[in-house]
């Protein structure tokens, strides 16, 4: 078996197995006694409050400050750290005492995305989700480490850098919040044709578009809300932001909404097409038997409340509602009016939310007229089009800062790095300049 771990390492380094520089810890305990942690991708940490909970709390392995404590399942890869407190964790971790070996050299070394390619090559199983590494198997795997001053050395040098790189993942990723607030209230602002809406619009796409806002053709003025029998409270605050000239109703008075026909599995057919709705029994949506301005909105799990717009042939589950209008609007506009209303906020608070017919038909709605609802889903076009491509640049800039994270541990640990001549050439300093400078911009 190659090991990974001592391939590129420098030759005055040690040769060592596992188990001369580590002595596993066998101490049972209750966590009545030893309060819970968990073991996660950053570290050992107090139980999270998502953590599953054993029944069998008075049998479980005591941890103390300093010890190294990794996931043995390969479901749980890259968890591990060193301890800053004294409890217990579950008996499918492994609790390491290191011995004459720098602690937080030793956190970083098997942190590192090549020893976890070597625990879990050592592991046993029959299937990947059940694959687990026992230290029997893990004290066998070779490991060349340098002298303690060297330890000391890199474990100040990735402390630092990885805080750095940290905080910048932490602005970028604050920056894909940001714009998804920023791109939510663009949407917002337009369909519900509030003062800085119109002002946006004007300026964007003529003076024409104020006029449209302000002086609507539109003969319908009734401000109560149509048809309204319980309608939720987004979509009413919603609707009544917009201008009195606009027709206000609720969906049901548009649209009819359904979950549709269904095949059954032994009627399916893969031809490839795009699925919406997650799993579930499909059913069929084409340009030739969907009418226009069809939509699709998402009723179970991650999809609740999402919109879909069928533009080409998709199998719908019938984890969706299908949506036909009554009469002719515009779809864009009627489609981002709908995502304002973040029905998944609607769905029932349970394991696993859903939405109901009823929720989605009693849902309020403000329409202007045909010409302004053009106007307005083309500047949203435009806009979200322009959100959305600094959010997917900001996205693709934190996955790269992750992967050049997990290269510099993996590089600095097996010493394919020299840290002092690193740090000496600034190196990494100007790299991550680089990197900050696009987050100030």
């Amino acid at each position: 078996m190659t090991d990974i771990m001592t391939l590129h390492s420098p030759r005055a380094w040690k040769l060592f197995r596992l188990g001369q520089l580590f002595r596993e810890v066998k101490e049972k305990g209750s966590d009545k006694e030893f309060p819970p942690l968990s073991v996660t991708m950053r570290g050992i940490v107090p139980q999270l409050e998502t953590a599953a909970k054993s029944d069998d709390g008075d049998n479980r392995k005591v941890v103390r400050v300093g010890n190294y404590v990794i996931n043995s399942r390969s479901d749980r890869k890259g968890s591990g750290g060193i301890s800053e407190f004294d409890g217990s964790v579950s008996l499918i971790s492994i609790v390491l005492e290191p011995r004459n070996v720098h602690r937080r050299y030793v956190h970083h070394l098997l942190r590192s995305p090549a020893f976890q390619e070597e625990f879990y090559r050592w592991g046993h199983g029959i299937v990947a989700d059940l694959w687990t590494t026992r230290y029997s198997d893990m004290k066998n795997i070779r490991l060349r480490i340098p002298d303690l001053h060297t330890q000391r050395a890199i474990a100040d040098f990735l402390d630092r850098e990885t805080a750095r790189i940290d905080l910048l993942i932490e602005k970028k990723q604050r920056l894909v919040e940001l714009l998804g607030e920023k791109r939510s209230a663009v949407i917002t602002s337009a369909v519900t044709g509030d003062a800085q809406g119109r002002d946006r619009l004007a300026v964007e796409g003529g003076g024409g578009v104020k006029q449209i806002f302000l002086n609507s053709n539109n003969d319908v003025r009734r401000r109560k809300i149509i048809g309204r029998s319980n309608v939720g409270p987004i979509g009413v605050s919603l609707a009544e932001k917009a201008p009195k000239e606009w027709c206000v109703t609720t969906l049901q008075r548009l649209f009819t909404v359904s979950s549709g026909d269904f095949l059954s599995p032994d009627q399916l057919k893969d031809d490839g097409f795009p699925v919406f709705g997650g799993n579930g029994l499909r059913g069929f949506f084409s340009d030739t038997n969907c009418p226009e301005n069809t939509m699709l909105i998402g009723r179970y799990g991650a999809l609740c409340g999402n919109v879909h717009l069928p533009n080409e042939r998709v199998w719908a589950t019938e984890h969706a509602f299908r949506v036909r209008p009554l009469m002719k609007y515009h779809q864009s506009y009627i489609a981002r009016y709908v995502e304002t209303l973040e029905m998944r906020h609607l769905a029932a608070r349970a394991a696993q939310p859903g939405l109901n017919s009823r929720m989605v038909r009693e849902q309020a709605i403000a329409l202007p007229d045909l010409p302004t609802q053009r106007a307005i889903a083309d500047f949203l076009d435009r806009e979200t089009a322009r959100i959305d491509h600094i959010r997917d640049k900001t996205r693709v800039s934190i996955d790269r800062l992750r992967e050049y994270r997990s290269s510099l541990i993996t590089a600095v640990v097996t010493g394919q790095i020299d840290v002092t001549k690193w740090v000496k050439a600034g190196t990494a300093e100007r790299r991550l300049d680089a990197v900050q400078a696009t987050v100030s911009t």
